[in-house]
């Protein structure tokens, strides 16, 4: 695959797919999306000291810079476990520009070895895992950031063999959250015993799903 980066509405980067007609983000603001639905709506519900958190898609590691910034504000500890099939080449995703303001901790993220746990500072450890996320070994976390391509784009990461390893891995009182809020994607978490909120969606966007394991 061949991204291409391009400019979203509150002046972030994204990457876009010509092969799949598919965007990274939102078009209508890729930072402000994530902000919205993996920080505010899903790891900012989690009032606790420690937080372990897995994300399906490391992608260009705008939620995971995100998360080790709201670990350093809050001072939580968290333990970040992301899973990622096709990495990005380290030149593209350093030519993105989330990191003009936190360009050391953007890069070192980029810059973490795969398949092995890394401290980056005393309040954020990483483990990429470069394969499936139907192959992860994640321990069991309190947050799960959903962000894979759109179920038009890639359908089967929205059925129930996913989502059934979604649900092994998250904690009692654990939450999945998501960009997407597709009827039949809410219907699969339903049967699985997940409790589902259909949210307010970030700009562009009318829902989100947050969806939480009793």
């Amino acid at each position: 695959m061949n991204p291409e980066i391009i400019d979203t509405g509150d002046g972030s980067h994204s990457l876009f797919l010509p092969e799949l007609n598919e965007t990274y983000h939102s078009r209508k603001g890729a930072l402000t999306e994530s902000i919205y639905v993996y920080i505010t709506q899903g790891l900012a519900k989690q009032q606790k000291p420690n937080l372990a958190v897995l994300e399906f898609g490391f992608g260009t590691g705008l939620n995971a810079l995100l998360t080790w910034q709201y670990a350093i504000e809050h001072q939580v500890k968290v333990r970040y476990y992301t899973t990622e099939l096709f990495p990005l080449e380290l030149d593209l995703a350093l030519a993105l520009n989330y990191g003009q303001e936190d360009q050391k901790r953007y890069d070192a993220l980029h810059e973490a070895s795969w398949n092995e746990w890394v401290d980056l500072d005393s309040n954020f450890s990483i483990y990429k895992h470069h394969g499936r996320f139907l192959d992860h070994s994640a321990e069991e976390v309190d947050v799960i950031y959903y962000d894979a391509f759109a179920p038009s784009k890639q359908a089967e990461v929205w059925e129930l063999d996913y989502l059934q390893k979604a649900w092994e891995a998250l904690k009692p009182g654990g939450m999945l959250v998501t960009y997407c809020a597709q009827g039949q994607f809410k219907r699969n978490l339903k049967s699985l015993g997940f409790e589902v909120e259909t949210l307010a969606g970030p700009p562009g966007k009318q829902e989100m799903v947050r969806a939480t394991k009793p």
